[in-house]
């Protein structure tokens, strides 16, 4: 691993990011055009002493996962992602699938636009690439596993805690829509190890996934109207809409509420009182790790 090319990398870099490309304000006393390095560890969910040591070189052994925030953060594009990757002696993962993939640019460029909403980028196996502060609030964060672990679709079939997130009446609703999006997306891709290990391994842990399975019903889910339970704010009922991406593997999804309803209430609630009011245990938690050097 060449630290010295790492840090001299991620800090040109750095100074190509203007503020404003990510939502910040530039302020009255910025003496560089870039991010300041706190900056960049903000974004990437990292400490400001770890990407400290990463840019100057001093020997820190980055994870994929914080090359992989750290090429959000810094808007990398492919062949700069890449780069990184090879800098710091990691696989170069896949462009477009799994949890450490590349957010295409276009969606993330759209993601920073929506500031004022729940908002997140995904996979078409339903594994969280990058949220923005009111999805984190509104769903939590993405759990702290690899593997098909990553995947909600994955949880929700065999992780009985993943359920909580909606009310027990509208479980058949989401089970039906779940598994005609991944019949949507297996004929898609093919024959796809991924999905065909996930398909497997569903039918094997869940009688309910291996039923609607059998159905072979098909469909994308593009919107939903969802009813979303909240540890502080209770059932928000909500509308999700989906942005496909051109090769259909990655999905911008934001939340939304007719102006004047309760929903629309509770979200400018849930933009006050932002994760405060969520607990450190369990699916809705922050994970610690998304703030430390290990993330």
């Amino acid at each position: 691993m060449n630290h010295s090319e790492l840090g001299a990398f991620l800090k040109s870099r750095r100074g190509r990011v203007r503020p404003r490309d990510v939502g910040l304000t530039a302020g009255p006393r910025r003496r560089v055009p870039g991010l300041r390095r706190e900056e960049v560890a903000q974004l990437a969910g990292l400490s400001a002493d770890y990407y400290t040591e990463l840019e100057r070189g001093r020997g820190a052994q980055p994870s994929a996962q914080v090359l992989a925030a750290l090429g959000r953060a810094l808007r990398l594009d492919g062949d700069a992602r890449d780069h990184l990757f090879h800098l710091a002696d990691r696989p170069v993962p896949p462009a477009a699938h799994g949890p450490d993939a590349h957010v295409q640019p276009a969606m993330l460029a759209l993601l920073d636009r929506l500031a004022g909403t729940p908002a997140q980028v995904i996979t078409d196996l339903h594994e969280t690439l990058v949220q923005n502060t009111l999805a984190a609030a509104l769903v939590g964060p993405p759990p702290a596993v690899r593997g098909p672990e990553a995947s909600f679709v994955h949880r929700w079939f065999t992780d009985p805690e993943a359920r909580t997130l909606y009310p027990v009446a509208d479980h058949p609703h989401h089970s039906r829509v779940f598994a005609a999006d991944l019949q949507a997306v297996a004929a898609r891709r093919g024959d796809d190890p991924a999905v065909r290990r996930m398909v497997a391994g569903l039918r094997r842990r869940s009688p309910e996934f291996a039923a609607l399975w059998d159905t072979h019903d098909v469909a994308l889910r593009r919107t939903d109207h969802k009813r979303i339970v909240h540890p502080a704010l209770g059932v928000i009922e909500l509308d999700c809409h989906s942005l496909f991406s051109e090769d259909g593997c990655q999905r911008l999804l934001w939340f939304t509420a007719p102006p004047g309803s309760e929903g629309a209430g509770q979200l400018e609630l849930l933009s006050v009182i932002g994760v405060q009011d969520v607990g450190t245990d369990g699916p809705r938690a922050r994970r610690a790790a998304d703030r430390t050097v290990d993330s």
